[in-house]
């Protein structure tokens, strides 16, 4: 039994779900929301956070600020809070409302930007204000998990070896792409390994990430309006674009199951699955990264209106209509039973 002081010093790195009787491919999701900061995130910010310490690059009048979508801006806000720094989360309008309550809840301030650079969309914007932001008083400290290389080499060092102690006979490991920092992580360890494994890194259709016309992407998580600077694309073998109509609906099939995942969780399955179904699988090992979980995405991913008012009211497609047991008719609201009303005297 675990026993800890610090809120980061908890993270659950060995938990596997076998996706074979949900989705009828072999595949193991390596879950990495099970920590107090709810995602993968955690192993980046703790060691971009012990580096800055290290180099001396943090005092205690320091203030963190960081550019985030969310995920690890609840990372950052929940050592922030526990190590006594105090940090400000640049974030934009598409960072969920529960995300933007957790990280308040916890202490940080967070800025939402409202508008977007013709070229960097919202990130450039963000990355923007938050260079303001430091040119303007030196107290600010930017992490800049876009191009500190603490970001991939958490993932090195914890991600990677993990899978390969569960794993020895690996084979495929998908990977979800946003500043690349778990891509290269595990990409860099594997290409050492003993065994060739194909890294397939899964990317949003809108990302710029590895080439393509930018496009309107909602779910925040995976993909970059602007080429992410950690990336080296010779230690990807293949890339898959997800549309985010599949990665709804690859969310909303596994919930049908029990398994509440988050949007970057949903894309990689569901380029997973894809990859899966066009190669012969016999015999094959293949493991998926879950960054995270899907209780953040309750007022998106998982509410009819937001998802009818951006994708349509077919969105979810009629199998998973099909699937719904509430999908058969209304429900008759229970009446509490009483007895008749006895005859009146006459």
């Amino acid at each position: 039994m675990p026993v800890i002081s610090a809120p980061h010093a908890f993270n659950e790195s060995q938990l596997y779900v076998d996706l074979e009787p949900t989705l009828g491919r072999s595949l193991f999701l390596k879950c990495e929301g099970f920590n107090f900061a709810g995602s993968i995130k955690l192993k980046a910010a703790s060691e971009m956070v012990e580096t800055a310490e290290r180099d001396g690059d943090l005092k205690p009048e320091s203030i963190l600020v960081e550019s985030s979508s969310g995920n690890l801006g609840v990372a950052l806000s929940m050592i922030a809070a526990s190590k006594g720094y105090r940090f400000l989360c640049v974030t934009d309008s598409r960072c969920n409302l529960s995300t933007r309550l957790l990280m308040e809840a916890l202490g940080s301030r967070v800025h939402t930007i409202a508008g977007r650079e013709a070229k960097g969309g919202f990130l450039g914007a963000r990355i923007n204000y938050v260079r303001a932001l430091c040119d303007s008083d030196d107290r600010y400290v930017w992490l800049s998990q876009y191009t500190n290389p603490s970001n991939w080499k958490a993932h090195y060092r914890k991600t990677a070896p993990e899978i390969a102690q569960h794993f020895p006979r690996l084979d495929v490991l998908f990977v979800g792409a946003g500043t690349t920092g778990t891509l290269m992580g595990c990409a860099r360890y594997f290409r050492q390994w003993h065994r060739p494994v194909r890294i397939v890194a899964v990317d949003s259709v809108g990302s710029v990430t590895f080439g393509g016309p930018p496009g309107r992407r909602m779910i925040p998580g995976l993909g970059m309006s602007m080429p992410p600077p950690l990336l080296d694309e010779s230690y990807v073998d293949e890339v898959i674009r997800v549309e985010e109509t599949d990665t709804i609906r690859t969310c909303h099939r596994l919930a049908r199951s029990g398994f509440l995942f988050g949007g970057s969780t949903g894309t990689v399955v569901s380029g997973a699955m894809r990859w899966l179904d066009d190669h012969d699988t016999r015999g094959l090992t293949a493991v998926a990264i879950a960054p995270d979980l899907g209780e953040r995405y309750l007022d998106t991913i998982y509410q009819s209106n937001w998802l009818h008012d951006l994708y349509g009211e077919d969105i979810l497609g009629p199998d998973e209509t099909a699937d719904d047991p509430w999908a058969a008719g209304p429900v008759t609201a229970f009446q509490e039973s009483r007895p008749p009303h006895p005859p009146a005297n006459r």
